[in-house]
């Protein structure tokens, strides 16, 4: 049985390729959530996020896309959207 809480959740935290966003893209990962790591303009720091999060034995892959207040062509879709269109996370 799996007693982590996010098990079978996908978690899409923005600004996640440092500080809080991180952070809390860490924990997720930590509590079973295959994680989302948005980022806007670090890829490097996404990736390590990534890579801690893996090492771990979670889920996640990191994805550049804007994050705005007001939504445009570039940001990032409804999340109903997002998860039909993600392709499977790597083992």
């Amino acid at each position: 049985m799996n007693t982590k809480k996010l098990a079978g959740k996908i978690a899409v935290v923005t600004g996640a390729s440092k500080g809080i966003g991180a952070d809390i893209a860490k924990h997720f990962g930590a509590e079973g959530a295959a994680v989302v790591v948005n980022y806007a303009s670090s890829k490097e720091g996404a990736d390590r996020v990534v890579d801690e999060i893996t090492k771990r034995g979670g889920k996640a892959i990191a994805v550049q896309a804007n994050a705005p207040r007001k939504r445009s062509s570039t940001s990032i879709p409804p999340v109903a959207t997002l998860s039909t269109s993600v392709q499977p996370l790597p083992h």
